[in-house]
């Protein structure tokens, strides 16, 4: 997605260039990028597996094939400039373009900085942070520049809260409790919140719910509205955190990114089988700057949610001082700063 949006925005101010994307053949992007209006390609690239780790061993086979295609790319394109932004493929493609002397960049959005970024800080000229705290965790090169960014997400319309409240039909007066798992929803989350639900816990709140499309039929039946509001999907979800009070989420560093743009209180529940365990750090890291609270899964269930959230609602000066913790941390105009980012690279 950061990859989509930074191709999305160099197309608005760039329209003369070509943006090719690129992922891999076993990443979600092979299901993705052919619903999209860009020219794309898959390559052959592998995870390194941590817990299956006897699978580790067709990997020199795996780079044989990997580098003659990447090769094979970067010849064909001749690119100005090569970015990364996660994904299995991004590690070999911005290695052999640095390798080149193309002026390469890799965005890590993450507390902790993924296998790649840490180990590529030392090539390429610049690694662009979604979170401060990355940058102790990197050794960068003589000549690589590190900047803090922040994520590219679409930046917050606040004059869409009085829009908003009429279109879910909300009281003003009354606290709202948003419930969001990404754009594939949280099955943990949906079931804690809904025993919350059904045990009456939701009294006094506004609950606006995104279930994901996978499991919203199962919860759909508790919707209640204006109450409780239960939605498969919300594209954008800027309605819904225009008139949030209050959130629930997963770690990915989008969606914190979103809710600190948009300065909302969080509740964050790192989801426990993220790759290397990267949404942990996130959520720890947001705790600790005092915008959100981190709750591991293991420990959330629909008692321990409904203490949170009435411990939070019920302080309205904590949850002022939340709020200006998430803003502290906000880039809202992070978009802008990564496209020109890239066109300071491309000479």
């Amino acid at each position: 997605m950061p990859a989509l949006a930074i191709a999305a925005a160099l197309r608005r101010v760039h329209p003369q260039w070509r943006v090719l994307l690129v992922g891999a053949e076993r990443g979600i992007e092979a299901g993705l990028l052919p619903s999209r209006d860009f020219p794309y390609q898959l390559l052959p690239a592998e995870p390194l597996y941590r817990k299956q780790w006897w699978k580790n061993f067709r990997w020199p086979l795996l780079a044989l094939r990997l580098r003659r295609e990447v090769d094979r790319l970067l010849d064909r394109e001749q690119p100005a400039v090569v970015v990364g932004t996660g994904g299995y493929a991004a590690g070999p493609v911005v290695w052999r373009a640095a390798r080149r002397g193309i002026p390469t960049a890799m965005l890590e959005l993450n507390a902790f900085p993924g296998l790649a970024v840490r180990w590529l800080a030392r090539s390429v000229r610049e690694v662009w942070l979604g979170s401060p705290e990355a940058r102790r965790h990197l050794r960068a090169g003589p000549r690589t520049e590190i900047v803090e960014t922040g994520a590219p997400i679409a930046p917050p319309e606040p004059a869409q809260r009085a829009e908003a409240l009429q279109r879910f039909g909300l009281d003003p007066a009354r606290p709202v409790f948003l419930v969001t798992g990404g754009s594939q929803g949280a099955l943990a989350l949906n079931q804690v919140v809904a025993q919350w639900i059904e045990g009456g816990g939701s009294a006094g709140v506004q609950v606006l719910w995104v279930t994901g499309r996978t499991s919203f039929s199962r919860f759909e039946p508790l919707s209640r509205p204006p109450n409780v509001q239960v939605f498969d999907f919300l594209d954008p979800l800027g309605p819904g955190y225009a008139v949030a009070d209050l959130a629930l989420a997963r770690a990915g560093m989008m969606t914190i990114s979103e809710l600190c743009a948009w300065g909302i209180p969080s509740i964050l529940v790192p989801l426990p089988s993220a790759a290397a365990d990267h949404q942990t750090p996130n959520a720890r890291a947001m705790a600790a700057a005092g915008a959100g609270v981190f709750v591991a899964q293991a420990e959330l269930t629909a008692t321990r949610l409904g203490e949170q959230v009435r411990a939070l609602l019920g302080q309205r000066e904590r949850l002022a001082v939340m709020r200006q913790a998430a803003l502290a941390r906000a880039r809202p105009d992070a978009l802008g700063g990564i496209i020109a980012r890239i066109g300071v690279l491309s000479g």
